[in-house]
């Protein structure tokens, strides 16, 4: 399987951080409009914001983002950073993205929520129209804020909805911030027919996936620990949930310790459906391509699952029907060749 056809092929991407996937040539760009020193050379500036193959933990990991939030905290940096990862999307045929970000981040020096969702947005409107690719953005309430914050951004996220908001997340701490912590949040967004993604499951406790999907949410970021409980593999079967599997940066992480522990398989064979994702190309040096050629060589993804996955995720989007029909029918014929290729050697 050449890397060369799967970045032509179209895909389908819903978990995607805009902080952590800005090249670093366009942070490069940024940092030097606002004044902020950044590393000179290319490679200090890459091993600043690329975490390391093998991080200790989440929080390590987690250290790549601070220059990053330093320079997005003006409008003209995050329009040009929402800007950026779209066309990225393009460059491997992505037809639809979703982004998220967490707009407290960006409100250290005075800008409103209000004003960095707007900048954002305009941001991907511009990219849209240049790259033709359809993204959205997911806002993100942020464990460890206080609650009225983070009420603040359901709020937000009611008043930007189907204007280039699509739905609401959960991020940060989950290990010390469980979701059951968080039903006023997760209330405020069922009452206002805000769909739900959540991180949830990524720091080995089953219990929190459950518990996101009691409280209303219909994807989970990562979800990697219900492998270890097939009862809760079933639950989220049963409950007709997606799991936003992240492969390179659930390695880091240590969510798991190896590929052989990695559940890809495990979950495809039980039935449970799942969407391919970055996590944060630039601090996981990846692509979405490249997700996809990792789940090959480790566990034989073929064109016809490849196809299934974005279809499914197409179906787990939070987008309008008519779209998600207008992008089925370029998923399916995109693969054909591929998919005929398959069947003629077999």
């Amino acid at each position: 399987m050449q890397h060369a056809i799967l970045k032509k092929l179209p895909k389908i991407e819903l978990h995607c951080h805009l902080d952590g996937s800005i090249r670093p040539a366009t942070l490069r760009k940024i940092a030097e409009e606002q004044g902020y020193p950044l590393p000179s050379g290319e490679q200090e500036l890459k091993q600043l914001l690329q975490a390391p193959e093998e991080c200790k933990n989440l929080e390590e990991y987690l250290t790549c983002f601070d220059p990053v939030l330093d320079c997005l905290q003006t409008e003209k940096a995050l329009e040009t950073a929402a800007y950026d990862v779209v066309e990225q999307a393009a460059e491997e045929n992505i037809l639809y993205i979703e982004i998220r970000y967490a707009p407290l981040l960006s409100t250290r020096n005075g800008l409103s929520c209000d004003a960095v969702i707007e900048a954002i947005l305009k941001g991907l409107a511009k990219a849209e129209k240049n790259f033709h690719v359809k993204s959205n953005l997911l806002l993100c309430g942020m464990r460890g804020y206080p609650l009225a914050d983070n009420l603040s951004v359901v709020e937000a996220a009611r008043t930007f909805l189907k204007k280039g908001v699509a739905g609401i997340d959960l991020a940060g701490n989950e290990k010390d911030y469980p979701p059951a912590e968080f039903e006023d949040f997760f209330q405020l967004g069922e009452k206002y027919a805000i769909p739900i993604t959540t991180h949830a499951g990524e720091c080995g406790c089953a219990q929190n996936v459950r518990d996101s999907i009691l409280l209303g949410a219909v994807r989970i970021g990562h979800g990697i620990a219900v492998k270890d409980s097939l009862e809760t593999i079933q639950f989220c079967i049963d409950k007709n949930v997606l799991l936003e599997i992240c492969p390179t940066s659930n390695l880091q992480t240590k969510t798991v310790n190896s590929w052989e522990d990695y559940p890809f398989r495990k979950f495809i064979d039980a039935g449970l459906k799942v969407s391919i994702n970055t996590d944060n190309r630039t601090v996981s040096n990846t692509t979405l391509t490249d997700e996809y050629l990792l789940l090959h060589n480790h566990f034989g993804l073929d064109y016809a699952l490849m196809q299934k996955i974005n279809l499914d995720a197409l179906a787990y989007a939070f987008t309008d029907e008519q779209t998600k029909s207008q992008l089925a029918a370029r998923i399916s014929s995109g693969y054909l060749p591929q998919l005929m290729s398959e069947a003629a050697s077999t």
